[in-house]
């Protein structure tokens, strides 16, 4: 009897504990890692999350960048950190749903993460030098044609959705190119610019103002950002890969931290500054969802990546 009135006691102090554990956070700075190099729209947007977070819960949030194999390095030092809300990821979901299909050493796969709340969507797009004879998608893929294998182009990382996107355009068009894989969208664009890449695919808010020319995008629709570019499903190839991602804590995360801290997402994203900062980097109306819903497309965007994933041990 005594003994059932401990488990009882013990019980209801564990959850007396962390209710009063969650009621308080955070007592202390939140580190939030952001696996991509600093200026890339991830980073850009997780330092305004940030912000926002900061000013809802009453203590600091810090971006600390470790960028690296997609995403996964940064990926992999949060799934090892301690369950309890000061240590979150902030990255496309391409890092957790993808990285650890091709990367089996990664260290964590989908179920190390909790998520908390999605805060973004990416469209990719096709950039080359403003002075390149190249105009539309089919007069590359007609170059590639001519010289198999020796067009040049670069993405962010092998496993990106970048990168992703060229596979799959690769196997509609019957076409082959030469892939470079670079840390951020900055140096591919800077090596388009110089001449280094004959092309490159990066996030579409990272093209919009670089100077370079924008020969499609990888969506269902055009983006009222550059309403004058058309898709490239427009221009007869049917590729069109999601790309989003979103606030992550990982497994073991306390449910009540877990609903504080997507309470707090959710008005930080809606936020004036937030929400015209995603206006300028080209983000759909429909960038913010909540944990569940976040949920329910991460299990979907495994589902339809595994496929191409599969190609990536015999194609660059």
């Amino acid at each position: 009897m005594h003994r059932k009135i401990a488990v009882v006691v013990a019980v209801v102090g564990f959850f007396g504990t962390t209710g009063a554990f969650a009621q308080n956070y955070p007592e202390r700075p939140v580190e939030i890692t952001v696996p991509w190099t600093p200026g890339a729209v991830t980073d850009v947007l997780g330092r305004l999350l940030a912000d926002g977070l900061s000013a809802e819960l009453g203590q600091r949030f810090i971006v600390v960048n470790r960028p690296g194999a997609t995403g996964g390095i940064g990926s992999a030092a949060v799934a090892r950190a301690a369950p309890d809300g000061y240590s979150l990821l902030f990255t496309a979901a391409v890092s957790i749903t993808v990285v650890p299909l091709f990367n089996k050493q990664i260290g964590y796969d989908q179920r190390s993460f909790v998520p908390i709340c999605q805060a973004f969507k990416n469209e990719m797009a096709i950039v080359i030098k403003p002075d390149s004879s190249i105009r539309t998608v089919t007069d590359l893929v007609n170059a590639a044609k001519a010289r198999p294998g020796a067009v040049n182009y670069g993405h962010l990382g092998v496993g990106s959705i970048p990168h992703l996107a060229m596979l799959e355009f690769s196997k509609v068009a019957g076409v082959e190119f030469n892939a470079i894989p670079y840390k951020g969208d900055s140096d591919v664009m800077q090596h388009v610019m110089g001449g280094q890449l004959d092309f490159g695919t990066v996030v579409l808010s990272s093209a919009v103002g670089s100077g370079l020319r924008i020969l499609g995008i990888f969506s269902e629709r055009r983006n009222p950002k550059t309403p004058d570019t058309p898709t490239v499903k427009e221009q007869g190839f049917a590729v069109a890969p999601s790309s989003f991602g979103g606030l992550w804590g990982p497994k073991g995360l306390s449910p009540s931290v877990q609903q504080k801290l997507s309470d707090a997402c959710k008005i930080a994203t809606h936020g004036e500054r937030y929400s015209q900062l995603a206006a300028g980097m080209a983000q759909p109306s429909d960038y913010y969802a909540d944990a569940a819903d976040f949920a329910r497309s991460l299990e979907k965007d495994a589902a339809d990546k595994a496929p191409l994933v599969a190609t990536l041990s015999t194609v660059n």
